[in-house]
C-alpha cells in the first residue's frame, strides 16, 4: 500500500500544511491568482502540468484548457469513457490486515456516490460551507491517509460534495496539530482513537486552545466511553462515533449530534438506504439487545475481493448481504453497538471475552499509556487466556511487580472470567495500522516466536 512518502511528485515532508478552499463566487476563482494554483506552487507542481477544467479561461494563455489539448482527428477523437457506475471499478482500497492480509476491496462509483450522500445527510445539517449567510463556514482539519477509505470517501469526497473547508497535514503530529486548530479556528475533525487518547492524555495539548472544535467524529477502530469522558471532561470537546468498513465505502452508522452524550460507546443509528441484521452463529437474525455478527447491506456494499472468489463468497450472501465480522448489538432506540471482532474474540473456557472491552477499561489506569489485549493459549488450563501488552506512561517502570498490580487492579472491575490470566507484558508502543487499528496479528505472531525460542531452550 502506498505511505506518505510513495508520492516522490508531491514532495510534501517540508510543507506544513495545504488548505484547499472550495470557492463559490467567480470573483474567487481568478486566474492566474487562484489558490488552486499557489496552492500548486507550493508543493512543487509546474505550470505546464496544471490543466483547467469547466468554462474559465486563462487569458494569459499560462494554462492550458484541456479542450486544446485533447486530439480532434479522426477516429481516435476524444470521446467520453463508458461506463457502469453500479459495475465497473471507481477505487481498489485495501482492508485493514488486523486478524490477517490485507484483502483488496473493489469499489464501483455507485458504491461512493451512494456513501457520499449518506454521509451528506449526517453531517450535511450540521456542517456548512463557506458562502453561508456568515460566510464562514466549517473548517475541517484533515490528516489521515487519503489511500485508506476513511480518509478518501470523508475527507476528499464528502468534503468536495459538500463545500467544506479542508485543512490538510501531511501527516498527523499531535503539537502541529493542536496549534492548527488553534490559528486556523477548526470546527470539525475526522479522528481515529489513538488521537482521541492522545487529546486526552498528552501534556502537549494545555499549550493550546482547542475551543473553536464543535465536535470530533471517530472511526476506524472501536471508541470506549472512558476515552470519550477522558476528553470531554479535559477539554470540553464533544466526541461522536461513527462506523464502517472498507467493504461498505466505508460509513454505514454515525451518532447524532444531539445525542453524542446519552449514547457513547454506540456507533449511532443506521445510515439511509441500508438494511442491517444482527446474526447468530448458526446464521439465525437475533432479536434487539441479543449479541450477534452485524450483517449488511445496501448500494455502498462492495463488489468483492481482488482475485479472491472464494473471500468473496465467504463474505457476501446470496442476497446481498455483506457479513461484516464484528460482533454487537441493537438496543431499543435504534442505536447499534460494536463489541469487538468475530476472530478478535477471546474465548476462555466457552466464555467470550472482547479484547476492545478490556482496553477501554485498562486505559483509564493512570501508568497506562497505551494497551491492546490478546488470547493467548495456556496449555495447562487447555484454554485461551486474556493477556495484555501495555505501553506505561512516561517515568513508569515496568516489571513484574507493576504487571501484577495492573492485573489486580482490573479483576476488581471486571468479571472473573475477564481477569488477565495471561499476565502483562510491557512494550514500547503497540502495533497499529496506518488508520489506528490495533494489528493483534503481530502481537500474536510475538507471543509464538517466544514460545518457540522457550521450546528450543528447553532441548
Amino acid at each position: 500500500m502506498p505511505t506518505e512518502s510513495s508520492y516522490p511528485r508531491l514532495n510534501i515532508p517540508n510543507v506544513d500544511i495545504w488548505t484547499f478552499l472550495f470557492e463559490r463566487t467567480p470573483e474567487e476563482r481568478q486566474f492566474p491568482e487562484s489558490k488552486a494554483v499557489e496552492a500548486c506552487k507550493k508543493v512543487g507542481i509546474e505550470e505546464n502540468r496544471i490543466i483547467l477544467m469547466g468554462d474559465e479561461r486563462d487569458e494569459t494563455m499560462r494554462f492550458k484548457h484541456f479542450s486544446s489539448i485533447r486530439n480532434t482527428s479522426g477516429a481516435t477523437r476524444y470521446r467520453k469513457t463508458k461506463i457502469d457506475p453500479k459495475k465497473d471499478l471507481a477505487f481498489l482500497v485495501y482492508s485493514s490486515g488486523t486478524t490477517g492480509h490485507p484483502k483488496g476491496v473493489m469499489l464501483s462509483h455507485s458504491n461512493i456516490v451512494s456513501n457520499v450522500l449518506m454521509g451528506n445527510t449526517s453531517e450535511g445539517g450540521n456542517l456548512s460551507w463557506k458562502g453561508q449567510k456568515d460566510n464562514e463556514g466549517d473548517k475541517i482539519l484533515a490528516f489521515l491517509p487519503f489511500f485508506h477509505i476513511y480518509g478518501l470517501t470523508c475527507l476528499v469526497h464528502q468534503a468536495l460534495f459538500s463545500g467544506w473547508t479542508l485543512v490538510v497535514m501531511p501527516k498527523f503530529d499531535l503539537e502541529k496539530f493542536c496549534a492548527h486548530v488553534q490559528n486556523l479556528n477548526i470546527t470539525f475533525a475526522y479522528v481515529v482513537p489513538p488521537v482521541v487518547l492522545l487529546l486526552g492524555k498528552s501534556p502537549v495539548v494545555s499549550k493550546y486552545n482547542l475551543s473553536s472544535i464543535r465536535m470530533m467524529n471517530s472511526g476506524a477502530a472501536p471508541l470506549t466511553r472512558e476515552i470519550v469522558d477522558t476528553v470531554w471532561n479535559r477539554l470540553k470537546i464533544p466526541v461522536k462515533q461513527g462506523y464502517g468498513l472498507s467493504e461498505t465505502s466505508p460509513t454505514t452508522h454515525t451518532q447524532i449530534w444531539d445525542d453524542w452524550q446519552t449514547t457513547i460507546g454506540s456507533v449511532g443509528r443506521l445510515l439511509p438506504n441500508q438494511v442491517a441484521k444482527y446474526m447468530s452463529a448458526d446464521e439465525k437474525e437475533v432479536p434487539a439487545g441479543q449479541t450477534g455478527e452485524l450483517w449488511i447491506k445496501g448500494p455502498n456494499v462492495f463488489l468483492g475481493y481482488l482475485n479472491n472468489p472464494e473471500g468473496t463468497a465467504n463474505a457476501l450472501t446470496p442476497d446481498g448481504y455483506f457479513k461484516t465480522g464484528d460482533v454487537g448489538h441493537q438496543d431499543d432506540k435504534g442505536n447499534f453497538w460494536i463489541t469487538d471482532r468475530v476472530k478478535e474474540l477471546i474465548k476462555y473456557k466457552g466464555f467470550q471475552v472482547p479484547p476492545a472491552e478490556l482496553e477501554g477499561i485498562l486505559l483509564s489506569h493512570p501508568d497506562i499509556d497505551d494497551v491492546a489485549v490478546i488470547g493467548v493459549y495456556n496449555a495447562d488450563q487447555a484454554t485461551e487466556v486474556p493477556r495484555a501488552f501495555v505501553v506505561p506512561k512516561k517515568g513508569v517502570e515496568g516489571g513484574k511487580e507493576n504487571g501484577q498490580q495492573i492485573v489486580d487492579w482490573l479483576a476488581k472491575k471486571v468479571a472473573s472470567h475477564k481477569k488477565l490470566r495471561g499476565g502483562v507484558v510491557f512494550v514500547d508502543e503497540i502495533p497499529k495500522s496506518a488508520s489506528g487499528k490495533i494489528l493483534r496479528r503481530l502481537l500474536k505472531d510475538r507471543v509464538l516466536e517466544e514460545e518457540k525460542k522457550g521450546e528450543k531452550a528447553k532441548l
